[in-house]
């Protein structure tokens, strides 16, 4: 006979207890325990061929590969790139964001392309059949809509037990979950979106996936704090993580991989939000750039890395007298301490009277930089603020910056220097190489400084040849 207990878990990182806590002593978040009911039924699953004892050891010369070749091919560039070249049959793919975002645009988008290489079922637990049929009309082209996508199946249902059905039926090669937090096994006393459910649900839909050949896509949303809601259990469960971030008030949307089993990670890939969708750009950097106005005090160019992919962006900063006692330091894309520290070099190194001066960085676009190799270039917009002299229009500017204001290399130079020249940047300020054999590419005119002083002279004060 099934016994029955209650439990209180953390919606926050899954830990349980015997009893309601106010604040939860692993994560640290205060009002995430709630209750739940559990019922001990050791024999309520079928065991998955993953453990039933039909799959034996095999040497690893004999197993079968080819998972590359297998990728079922995408035409939105962009979304391939993030995943690695193409949808890998057998993979569980998570994707987060932000209310509004355009998740299950994209996903939609991708549903109606793999229609036409096979069955799609669309699992929506938020939108009903007739709605999603509307966004599908917006975002279809040439074709109507009826010819471009007799494959793809729509269906409202967050009973498991039923979706698994629907699959059973249908046999699709794409199952896209709208969203994962609605989806609750009738079988488990709690409420769908609980740590239970999330992670019972994710483990069936992974079974699925590995024994049956088929990918899965599952939503799901996101805390206030930006990271996808449930335990962090459901991360490793899945093969794949990807976020898509932007800011609302801005077009571009970003799609970052954080983990990723079949291609690279912290891959990154640029789409605009359009009135027929999600739009790829395929030059972001261009579209960084495209607003820019040249010879204004404040604004440098700088390269990041996203994943492979070098991006060009400008930086912009401002300097103002400070109403009150206490000056502002505030940053928008950027992290406040690096901030805070790129300010305190600039005033102790450089002597910039900062001490009363509000600072405020701006990241052109809605991108945000976590990599140091920006030290540099937000370094010289706000001196350039400081100074109200305007940077070289025709200068990138790489670099870290270190606490004694000295300039330490950064990883990738050589490419970051070749999609600056192929923009039509004539200079870049680099850190002085110790090691001379790196080759870096042809067509800009490279400038090494060893401190931020010297880096700012060149910026600022070095002539046209």
């Amino acid at each position: 006979m099934a016994k029955s207990f209650t439990r209180f878990v953390c919606q926050s990182c899954g830990r349980t207890a015997a009893k309601a806590l106010g604040r939860c002593p692993q994560c640290g978040e205060w009002n995430t325990y709630t209750e739940e009911l559990v019922t001990d039924e050791p024999a309520r699953r079928v065991a998955s061929s993953h453990g039933s004892g039909s799959n034996t050891p095999k040497p690893l010369t004999q197993i079968a590969g080819g998972a590359e070749s297998e990728r079922m091919p995408l035409s939105i560039g962009e979304f391939a790139r993030v995943l690695g070249g193409g949808v890998v049959p057998g993979s569980l793919v998570l994707i987060g964001g932000d209310p509004g975002i355009g998740k299950s645009t994209l996903l939609l988008q991708t549903a109606m392309e793999m229609a036409a290489q096979g069955r799609v079922l669309y699992v929506s637990g938020e939108e009903s059949p007739s709605q999603i049929k509307m966004r599908a009309d917006r975002l279809s082209t040439d074709q109507s809509i009826n010819q471009l996508i007799d494959s793809l199946f729509l269906v409202t249902e967050t009973n498991l037990d039923a979706i698994l059905h629907h699959v059973e039926q249908i046999k699709p090669r794409l199952l896209i979950i709208d969203s994962i937090q609605t989806v609750y096994d009738p079988q488990i006393d709690s409420s769908a979106g609980s740590v239970t459910q999330l992670r019972e649900c994710s483990d069936r839909f992974r079974q699925l996936a590995k024994s049956s050949g088929l990918a899965v896509f599952l939503i799901g949303h996101v805390t206030k704090e930006g990271v996808i809601a449930g335990p962090r259990l459901l991360e490793h469960m899945v093969d794949t993580v990807l976020y898509l971030e932007g800011d609302r008030f801005q077009s571009f949307r970003l799609l970052r991989a954080v983990k990723n089993r079949f291609g690279a990670t912290a891959e990154v890939g640029v789409f605009e939000m359009v009135g027929r969708g999600m739009q790829e750009v395929p030059n972001p950097s261009e579209a960084f750039l495209a607003e820019r106005v040249v010879n204004a005090a404040g604004s440098a160019i700088a390269v990041t890395m996203e994943g492979t992919r070098p991006l060009l962006v400008e930086v912009q900063g401002l300097t103002s007298p400070s109403a009150f006692g206490n000056p502002r330091r505030s940053g928008n894309g950027i992290d406040t301490n690096r901030l805070l520290l790129i300010t305190a070099v600039l005033t102790r190194r450089l002597g910039l009277p900062l001490a009363e001066q509000d600072v405020f960085v701006n990241i052109v676009g809605g991108l945000r930089i976590g990599e140091p190799a920006a030290d540099l270039a937000v370094a010289a917009a706000i001196a350039s603020s400081a100074w109200d002299r305007p940077l070289r229009a025709d200068i990138i500017l790489v670099g870290e910056v270190g606490l004694s204001g000295e300039l330490r290399t950064v990883p990738h130079t050589a490419a970051r220097l070749k999609e600056a020249a192929a923009l039509g940047f004539k200079s870049a300020v680099i850190p002085r190489r110790l090691r001379k054999n790196d080759e870096l590419p042809g067509g800009i005119d490279i400038q090494e400084a060893r401190t931020l002083r010297e880096a700012l002279e060149l910026a600022t004060l070095a002539r046209e040849k």
